[in-house]
């Protein structure tokens, strides 16, 4: 049974806002994803949101709006979302659901996040509290910060308010704790018109649009679209491959949840302006920075706008 995380004394946010102030403040060099922000508009924490991906939740709220969106692999082999919201706070994001332990340490490389999340396994929620964020769930929500959609069935009607949940964003710069640093492409590359990244049982499409100058993105073979049918789109898409292993814990029927283990090092694949560019990743701990460069050494940037990131497995 899914029950909420404890949430945490209000003192604590406004001491990680301060510390993200200074943190932001000496911070210097290299463009980020994402449109700049005045100091003012950069001292909170960064908010992510976990967000169904079962074809009952879509069309999806919110995607366009998020700096950063993962995919990651949960039970049965399908694929569930998590949107990182840095540069601004959209009015609603959904469908919210559950966490999963694969969350922790990826999110662990920012500096105390605000985590959104319906609820998780209870064997979990003691990891979810000693985690170094903050978690949100509808019961330890602000008043409001919660509602359900009565269009919808249950699981999949569940959306968050995010200006409800905090006030201000993290900046763009909190993204490059994530090795999403923007800038110039490298030389070269591969000329790509469609790419197709698989989990074990579901698939998201990327089409590169010349007019758009982005990559239309279709789920399960068909077109992701926001609610009032406006194509989802990234500036750069991240196929990060990762080990992907069996957890010490399962859902309500019995299978057991994956471990996405995004500390260590592997390939990648960045696709950005409609070419692939073949890198590497590295993370060397939790609170380690993770970084891509090409085979050469030199810096993988990624575009200006929003970044998909696949986390398939290797």
């Amino acid at each position: 049974m899914e029950r909420s995380a404890r949430a945490r004394h209000g003192a604590l946010g406004v001491v990680i806002a301060v510390v993200l102030a200074l943190l932001a403040g000496a911070c210097s060099g290299g463009s980020s994803p994402g449109p700049s922000e005045s100091p003012a508009e950069s001292s909170g924490p960064l908010l992510a949101v976990k967000i169904d991906n079962a074809p009952q939740a879509r069309p999806q709220t919110g995607l366009n709006a998020a700096d950063v969106v993962y995919a990651e692999q949960v039970e049965a082999g399908l694929s569930r979302l998590m949107a990182l919201y840095a540069t601004k706070l959209p009015d609603s994001v959904g469908p919210v659901r559950s966490a999963r332990e694969s969350d922790l340490e990826l999110l662990a490389q920012f500096q105390d996040p605000t985590l959104v999340f319906s609820g998780a396994q209870s064997k979990l929620l003691p990891l979810i509290d000693a985690a170094p964020l903050r978690p949100v769930t509808p019961g330890d929500a602000p008043s409001g910060a919660f509602v359900r959609d009565p269009e919808r069935t249950a699981p999949h009607n569940l959306y968050v308010r995010p200006p409800r949940v905090q006030d201000r964003t993290a900046g763009a710069k909190a993204l490059e704790r994530a090795g999403l640093r923007g800038g110039p492409a490298p030389d070269g590359g591969e000329r790509v018109a469609e790419r197709t990244v698989r989990f074990p049982s579901s698939r998201f499409t990327f089409t590169w649009s010349a007019d758009q100058g982005r990559w239309l993105i279709a789920m399960d073979g068909r077109p992701a679209t926001e609610p009032d049918g406006t194509p989802v789109t990234a500036a750069t898409v991240v196929v990060q491959r990762v080990e992907i292993k069996e957890s010490q814990f399962q859902d309500f029927m019995g299978n057991n949840s994956p471990l996405t283990v995004t500390v260590g090092s592997g390939d990648a694949e960045v696709l950005r302006d409609g070419r692939a560019h073949a890198g590497e990743w590295q993370r060397r701990s939790e609170r380690d920075t993770t970084t891509f460069t090409t085979p050469d050494g030199d810096p993988l940037n990624v575009a200006s706008g929003p970044v998909w990131v696949m986390l398939v497995a290797r």
